[in-house]
């Protein structure tokens, strides 16, 4: 039997199950949405896939009579086939508000784009995100636990073995293999069913693209032009995209900092190593020496961070800022009263000048009070490099942030 992988985000999914009517667990393919729920409920409820047909057929022909069938506790997997199911869930719901935690639902989709779901369901479900492996989960896996060492073992796993559960449980496999497996069932299950995108073909040009300006502002009129498509496509398939929560758009910070400030998005993949996969990455070497290298550990950082806030059932307010003078901070966090400002370094040998940023940052805008700067690195060490900068390990960020 395989061993099981505790996620992070079991308190929060336990604790919100005592607290709603339903719950919705989404997620990209393959995060261990399925396994989870069947893991953490499997003596109280019964499970139903939608990705079986009949299922779907039953489910639409009569929803009534369908949710009769399965009594008072289910956990339906891959909702989004059937959205108009959820009327009848509610419904039913509303029979018994006292009871809390009977519909457990998944999705590949971010379900505030399945219709009609929020307007259901409001205030009768908690809305909560499964992405793949974090690096503590990475850790508990027997079989990976002693590769990971430090950060820079942390990031090279990412990037050249992936970080789905599959992937990382069983290590012997080609994750070329895999990955080009998992991005055509994207593709034709997904996009094609889904989403209503034509050209594939496009679509998945656009994506390799994408990869190879990950950690960069998104500029939709050069994609445009590239694909030789219009800006409203491009929109669209972005969309499609952080719907299905392939990427994550990091918004700009520009809280009453006027008009100086640059307000494209920047974008990043929630799985360096599909956008290795994608740019055809597959050696360490490559890895640091290539040009992509400090992008992508940018990339493998803010995934981590967005894991972070998933996991304890938050939302990730990030943002990052580039001002029209050239300032750029690369990670701005706010957690109440702070504001913290991070900047990513791709190097083991820490020194002052990683500082000038955040000290820049500092004195150009006194007004939002900033008491302290973080440097994180593939350094392993906890360092004062100023009086408000320190430099810190990811685990070492990761843990303070808590």
């Amino acid at each position: 039997m395989r061993q099981y992988i505790s996620r992070e985000i079991e308190n929060v999914i336990i604790q919100s199950s005592k607290q709603f009517p339903a719950i919705a667990l989404s997620g990209p393919r393959q995060s261990g949405k399925t396994t989870l729920l069947r893991h953490l409920f499997e003596d109280t409820h019964k499970f139903v896939s939608f990705d079986d047909p009949l299922n779907r057929e039953r489910a639409l022909t009569d929803p009534k009579l369908f949710l009769d069938n399965f009594g008072s506790s289910v956990i339906f997997d891959e909702i989004q086939y059937v959205p108009e199911l959820l009327p009848y869930i509610k419904i039913t719901i509303d029979q018994d508000r006292h009871k809390n935690g009977r519909f457990l639902l998944t999705g590949s989709q971010q379900f505030h784009l399945i219709k009609n779901l929020g307007d259901s369901l409001a205030g009768r479900i908690a809305l909560l995100n499964l992405l793949s492996f974090d690096i503590n989960e990475k850790k508990r896996c027997k079989i990976v636990n002693d590769l990971l060492v430090d950060t820079k073992s942390y990031f090279v796993h990412a990037c050249l073995n992936g970080s789905f559960p599959e992937l990382v449980l069983n290590p012997g496999q080609s994750t070329d293999l895999w990955y080009g497996s998992y991005l055509q069932t994207y593709l034709e299950r997904d996009v094609r069913n889904l989403a209503d995108v034509g050209d594939l073909r496009n679509f998945q040009r656009f994506i390799q693209l994408l990869a190879a300006r990950c950690a960069q502002m998104l500029n939709l009129t050069s994609f445009a032009n590239d694909l030789g498509i219009s800006v409203t496509t491009i929109r669209r398939w972005i969309s499609i995209l952080e719907a299905s929560q392939i990427i994550f758009l990091l918004p700009p910070y520009y809280r009453n900092l006027g008009k100086r400030i640059i307000k494209s998005p920047k974008v990043y993949f929630l799985d360096t190593g599909l956008v290795c996969y994608l740019t055809g990455i597959q050696t360490e070497n490559h890895l640091f020496k290539g040009p992509m290298a400090g992008q992508l550990f940018e990339n493998f950082f803010i995934q981590e961070i967005v894991k972070f806030y998933y996991n304890n059932g938050r939302r990730a307010d990030i943002y990052y800022l580039r001002t029209h003078n050239q300032l750029e901070i690369d990670l701005i966090i706010e957690k109440y009263p702070e504001i913290i400002p991070v900047e990513i370094k791709l190097s083991k040998t820490l020194n002052t000048g990683m500082a000038n940023p955040i000290e820049r940052f500092i004195k150009l805008f006194p007004a939002l009070n900033i008491q302290s700067g973080i440097i994180v690195s593939l350094a392993d060490e906890t360092i004062p490099l100023t009086r408000h900068i320190t430099a810190l390990s990811l685990e070492s960020f990761l843990k303070q942030m808590k």
